[in-house]
């Protein structure tokens, strides 16, 4: 396995990947929420500082306009592909980040789907599928994977919505700490039901929710539920090889010193 971080990306791409390198990394994720920013000029950069600074970009993690709100409530309703109001054009943007992820020679393409219906039989669930199949289609044309970060969904769900949207390039993005903090699954468990199709990994940590309204808090990495030594265990076990990235969705010294932290946890647990 091996060990990458998450990075946005801004206007301000070289600093951003110098940082990576500094900390350390050879990988990272490289997560947008501007579409604008998904043109040519900043695909041939980050080439060059890829090059320069000797990092692999595991997967591009794709956001999209439109409300977001990270709870129980609300967010059924504004997140992801779920939502038919704003489907549409989300589906467009998935697609622009395929695009942009071809340019920088990236195989896999990452976002929250949304709240996924547990009910299959529901015209909600069928509709849904039906577009994810039209995404999935999309990007295998670019020769690449779409990744469903864990969270919203239980395990299962997400292990039915890639046998039925059936494209063969459907895989997770696991988020071990997302299915903690949104009461989904155990994630050492929950590789026993999705681990096959798991082709990066979120290094973060956090905890149960507390309340039937808001998703459980994300901790520094080793402080939350998340049994680590276990998960990476089991993770072995199945043979996984790829990325575990670390994120830490705060910002400022605390980000980076406990990014510091799950780097030397994590390379511990490694050996």
């Amino acid at each position: 396995m091996k060990l990458g971080v998450l990075v946005p990306l801004n206007n301000q791409i070289e600093e951003e990947f110098k940082k990576v390198n500094s900390l350390g990394f050879s990988y990272c994720q490289l997560c947008c929420w501007n579409e604008t920013l998904m043109n040519d000029e900043n695909a041939n950069l980050i080439n060059e500082c890829c090059e320069k600074y000797g990092i692999t970009v595991s997967t591009f993690w794709c956001g999209w306009k439109g409300p977001q709100k990270w709870n129980f409530y609300e967010g059924p309703l504004t997140l992801g592909l779920v939502p038919e109001t704003y489907r549409y054009e989300r589906s467009r943007e998935l697609k622009n980040g395929s695009d942009f992820a071809k340019k920088i020679n990236v195989k896999n393409i990452a976002t929250h789907a949304g709240f996924i219906p547990e009910n299959p039989n529901t015209a909600e669930y069928q509709s849904l599928v039906c577009c994810i199949r039209d995404i999935g289609e999309y990007v295998k044309k670019n020769d690449q994977y779409f990744l469903f970060e864990t969270g919203q969904e239980t395990p299962v769900t997400l292990r039915r919505m890639i046998e039925d949207v059936g494209t063969g390039n459907l895989g997770i993005n696991l988020d071990p700490a997302n299915l903690i903090m949104y009461g989904k699954a155990n994630p050492v468990d929950a590789l026993d039901i999705i681990g096959e199709f798991v082709r990066d990994i979120h290094g973060k940590d956090g905890c149960y929710p507390t309340n039937g309204r808001e998703l459980g808090k994300e901790t520094p990495l080793g402080e939350g539920r998340v049994n680590y030594p276990q998960f990476i265990s089991r993770l072995k076990e199945i043979g996984y090889k790829d990325t575990i990235t670390i994120e830490r969705e705060i910002s400022g010294d605390k980000q980076i010193s406990d990014i510091i932290k799950a780097k030397e946890f994590l390379e511990s647990q490694l050996l």
